[in-house]
């Protein structure tokens, strides 16, 4: 028998019933199961959206939000590989991305400001780009407040985000995407997120330690000990607003110990006259980099500036007038006595004889010049922050050129003979090394004092290539001996001067005082930069040299007298024995210094003068006052007169007070690290220097030679013309 046949193809023996449960139950799992696996958002990061180039979603730092406490949300925008986007100033072309994110529910708040990252540089032919590529993060600052008076915990807050960019490679593609995502109230506790907003903020700028200056022609300026070709490769600057610089030009960076100088290019929006803000990335020996924003003030033209060809020279006039106006400086006055001696010695000599010894004194003058402003700049080079007369810094220093002096005016009082270089009435027979050893003094001497025009001749020898600024010096000296040259070579003139006599050994006597005076006025700035025990041991010094002088004095009368005897001997062994023991003090002077000072010590003052600082002049400047900044030291005369004839005046006094003027007095009799930063800042190596800044409007830089109307002038503010 046969069984039961199969049923037909196509027949279930599933009842209907059955049927229609079965495929109920398989919809609702599948439905159960695409819920599970799509995409949500969650605290952290929104939904993702795929664009045309681009994969982006709205990301928070923190898992939840408390109100009163700004919370860093981000644009994250991971672009396909060979597109960028752009930074706020996006260079030669592009536009930068921009995001509005709003917050609604428990807490509120609204932002647009990005926080913008350290850009890269892409170069296109001769194009420039400052841009992002790769997986980028750009964060915000999101401010919150409670919506409600008390916000319950776990209440949520709803961001809503609206974000558009520009993405190009071979093309460019505008994007755009739209963002929700809902974060609980809570204390704050950083998301699966957070590290990414950690390693952007590790590679985003930060404000910049260092002082910076701009000048109308493009030269940006870093200052800071710290920096130098030891610290930095390479260096390049990103300007906040585009169409400021040409950005594709090359910057050309000059790395010097104590400066980054980048060589910018002004395009039509350069901001002549005012701030520049951006960024400079450094770029160490080792390839790191660090990017700093920075805030340039600007500045008068700088050396940089002008180290073109019609730049330098320049600079060399400058130079060498500053050096011709040097010979009237107060400050040079303890050396006139050697020139005047000098001057009636050509008169009286064969014209060869005269040309020979203007020569060696050019000579020395010259070798002076160079090989101080040599010593500069390789103490600039190893870190030292140093400007034109550092010498006269040093207790011990400023002790050794006032014995000198001392022994320089005995000599001229005829308490001893002594041949050396300017000590003694010249002679015929005067040998070339005592006209270079005489120029060398004078440049010794003649070193603390800044005049006219040598301001910005010095600051350009001291920040230009090595070279250019030793061939500046040269120049400066080539002017300090200019007038001893020209007239060994002018018979005429050199024929019009008196002929030696009996008058000479007058005029010689007579000169020992101003000499006698300056080693009052040596003692005194000892006495400033050092302490009590400075003056005790400078003043020891003169007492022993000038016993010494008076032995050495006694033993050459004997010796003219008898001939070489014993007690000709023993005054010259006493004499150097005692010479000797006022150089032993010279270890003691060299360990010399003040403790630290708020006031301005010895110098000048009174009731309307406050001690300089870039805190106070920054105070004071916010505050909507003028300030008028007095750059000083005791050592410098010039610095002095100005003060006691224009600057502490009565009339200018009360200009100060009529118009609200603040003066600001730096003393920079001992180093000041402030002090010499803010004079770089300004184009200047050296004191004095004098700097108006008004309350408004741009600052006025004094010359260096003051009169009473050139301060009021300076300091009185324009006033209109109106109607009767």
């Amino acid at each position: 028998m046969t069984g039961p046949s199969p049923p037909p193809l196509g027949h279930s023996p599933i009842p209907a019933r059955q049927r229609a449960a079965l495929w109920l139950y398989a919809v609702a799992v599948a439905m159960l199961l695409w819920v599970a696996c799509a995409p949500r958002s969650h605290a952290g990061e929104s939904l993702p959206i795929r664009t045309g180039h681009a994969i982006a979603s709205l990301l928070t730092y923190s898992n939840t939000a408390m109100p009163n406490a700004p919370l860093r949300v981000g644009l994250r925008l991971q672009l396909d590989r060979g597109w960028h986007t752009y930074w706020r100033n996006p260079g030669d072309a592009g536009d930068p991305a921009t995001i509005t994110v709003t917050a609604s529910g428990a807490l509120a708040g609204t932002t647009q400001t990005i926080l913008w990252p350290t850009p890269t540089r892409i170069r296109e032919g001769s194009l420039i780009s400052y841009a992002y590529t790769g997986d980028t993060l750009l964060p915000l600052l999101l401010p919150l407040a409670a919506a409600a008076p008390n916000p319950a915990e776990g209440g949520l807050t709803t961001l809503n985000a609206h974000a558009s960019w520009l993405v190009c490679a071979q093309s460019c593609v505008p994007e755009e995407a739209d963002f929700t995502l809902d974060i609980k109230t809570g204390p704050q506790q950083p998301s699966i997120q957070a590290p990414l907003f950690d390693t952007v903020a590790r590679f985003s700028p930060h404000p910049s330690p260092y002082p910076a200056t701009i000048s109308p022609t493009g030269t940006l300026t870093l200052l800071g000990p710290e920096l130098g070709p030891h610290a930095v490769m390479d260096a390049w600057f990103l300007p906040q607003d585009r169409g400021q610089i040409t950005e594709a030009t090359p910057q050309a960076p000059t790395i010097r110990q104590g400066r980054v100088i980048l060589h910018l290019h002004p395009a039509a929006d350069f901001p002549q006259g005012k701030a520049l803000d951006g960024l400079v990335v450094l770029k160490d020996p080792a390839g790191s980099e660090e990017a700093l924003s920075i805030h340039a003030q600007p500045v008068a033209a700088t050396p940089e500036d002008t180290f073109s060809t019609a730049g330098f020279a320049k600079l060399l006039a400058f130079g060498f007038v500053g050096g011709l106006l040097l010979n009237l400086m107060p400050c040079v006055f303890p050396i006139l006595a050697m020139k005047a001696l000098a001057l009636v010695r050509l008169g009286g000599a064969e014209l060869r004889t005269q040309r020979h010894a203007a020569l060696g004194y050019g000579g020395g003058v010259l070798a002076g010049f160079v090989l101080l402003g040599g010593l500069i700049m390789g103490l600039r080079f190893v870190g030292d922050g140093i400007g034109w007369g550092f010498q006269l810094q040093s207790p011990l220093f400023v002790a050794m050129v006032c014995w000198l002096l001392f022994g320089m005016a005995l000599n001229l009082l005829d308490v001893f003979t002594f041949t050396g270089p300017a000590l003694s009435l010249p002679t015929h027979r005067s040998g070339p090394w005592h006209d270079i050893l005489t120029g060398l003094l004078a440049v010794v001497v003649a070193s603390p004092c800044t005049g006219p025009f040598m301001g910005v001749a010095m600051a350009g020898a001291l920040s230009g290539p090595p070279v250019a600024g030793l061939a500046i010096f040269a120049a400066l000296g080539a002017g300090l001996a200019a007038p001893f040259v020209v007239l060994a070579y002018a018979p005429r003139l050199a024929a019009a001067l008196p002929r030696p006599g009996a008058w000479m050994v007058y005029v010689r006597q007579f000169l020992a005082f101003p000499l006698l005076g300056s080693c009052v006025w040596l003692l005194w700035v000892a006495t400033l930069e050092g302490s009590g025990a400075t003056t005790l041991l400078v003043a020891s010094g003169l007492l022993l040299l000038g016993l010494a002088a008076w032995l050495y004095g006694l033993a050459q009368r004997l010796q003219a007298t008898q001939g070489n005897s014993r007690g000709n001997t023993t005054l010259r062994g006493l004499a150097l024995l005692v010479m000797l023991g006022a150089f032993s003090l010279l270890p003691a002077l060299r360990h010399q210094s003040a403790p630290p000072v708020a006031s301005l010590g010895g110098m000048a003052q009174h009731a309307g003068v406050e001690a300089f600082s870039q805190s106070r002049l920054e105070a004071l400047h916010n505050a909507g006052k003028p300030v008028f900044i007095d750059m000083t030291a005791a050592w410098c005369i010039t610095c002095l007169i100005n003060e006691r004839v224009a600057l502490d005046t009565p009339a200018t006094q009360a200009a100060f007070a009529r118009d609200g003027v603040t003066l600001l007095r730096g003393d920079w009799t001992r180093h000041d690290p402030a002090i010499t930063t803010f004079l770089r800042q300004h184009g200047r190596d050296g004191v004095p220097f004098y700097l108006f800044v008004p309350a408004h409007g741009a600052e006025v830089t004094l010359p260096q030679l003051l009169t009473p109307a050139l301060v009021i002038q300076a300091i009185t503010p324009p006033t209109l013309d109106r109607e009767p």
